[in-house]
């Protein structure tokens, strides 16, 4: 079976890339730059590359020919003010692109939480709805934090580990959210080709735990051996989402933009609330946080080594 993957040389699609070449897919990865390292990694394991930019529909017909099923796991932000309106338009013109070329499903994965929680959160959903109005069947998968080394959330936990003793203690630090590792997230992705069960469904996935934000800051700093920022309270004025996604932008080693996105959404529980369709997949056990964090930490270290 051949499968498109957009968003291959991402932190999650090149993990997918990898897993789907080991299970013996054929892989066609729309890229934008072809020479770029990640890119060459994944024509080394055995992927096609096609250069393409999802903001066409140059050259999709004949990037979709041929695949049975396509992932999409496109995310514009940091892209522009307009981002959303940007993910939402090109969603659309996969979409049908996809559905004129024969691709029998699309596979998606978006965020957990209330849709307008966020501008981050509702441009996610909003780019699921595009997928499913204009094109083939689709699964859509919805998470919250994806957890492992260089993802973006790993990336501001550990922002605000090393580099903030003290730690703003609104009242929204309390709120709940269901974080998932990688490599459970990406188990769920590869399981999908094979559960026909969940074409044309939603399915929230996420870790064994539902715990707080401060939780999970608390998690990440004994998985580096540190200890937790102590909490204070603030005023009113200085504990806004705004102000401290503005502080996330400045301590996160991934992208600001991204940082201070997940940021502003942090007021919302981000948890699985229909567990239902995850039951499609009873071979997949997604490991806790802090078996999820010591693994990223170490993989981390030995990347960096």
């Amino acid at each position: 079976m051949r499968v498109l993957l957009t968003g291959a040389t991402g932190f999650l699609g090149r993990r997918l890339a990898r897993r789907l070449r080991e299970d013996g897919f054929e892989v066609r990865c729309l890229v934008r730059n072809v020479r770029g390292a990640q890119a060459r990694k994944l024509e080394r394991a055995g992927c096609e590359l096609i250069r393409g930019d999802l903001r066409s529909v140059a050259g999709l017909a004949e990037t979709l020919a041929g695949c049975a099923a396509a992932y999409y796991l496109v995310h514009m932000i940091g892209e522009g003010a307009d981002y959303g309106a940007q993910e939402e338009a090109a969603a659309s013109r996969f979409a049908r692109a996809a559905r004129e070329a024969g691709v029998g499903r699309v596979i998606y994965l978006g965020g957990l939480g209330a849709d307008d929680a966020s501008e981050h959160l509702a441009s996610r959903h909003a780019t699921a709805e595009a997928l499913r109005a204009d094109g083939p069947p689709l699964t859509y998968f919805r998470a919250a934090m994806v957890i492992g080394p260089g993802s973006e959330s790993y990336e501001l936990l550990r922002g605000i580990v090393q580099r903030l003793p003290f730690l703003p203690a609104p009242s929204w630090l309390e709120t709940k959210t269901q974080p998932i590792g990688v490599d459970d997230a990406v188990a769920y992705l590869r399981a999908a080709l094979d559960v026909p069960a969940s074409v044309g469904r939603e399915v929230e996935i996420g870790g064994p735990e539902v715990l707080s934000h401060q939780r999970v800051v608390d998690e990440m700093a004994r998985a580096l051996g540190l200890r937790p920022p102590r909490r204070f309270r603030v005023s009113r004025e200085i504990a806004r989402p705004e102000t401290i996604a503005a502080g996330a932008a400045a301590v996160t080693s991934g992208s600001p933009h991204v940082a201070a996105a997940i940021s502003l959404g942090l007021t919302t529980p981000t948890i699985v609330t229909d567990p239902g369709a995850a039951e499609l997949f009873p071979r997949i056990r997604p490991k806790p946080l802090d078996y999820v964090l010591g693994k990223a930490v170490d993989e981390a270290a030995r990347e960096a080594a």
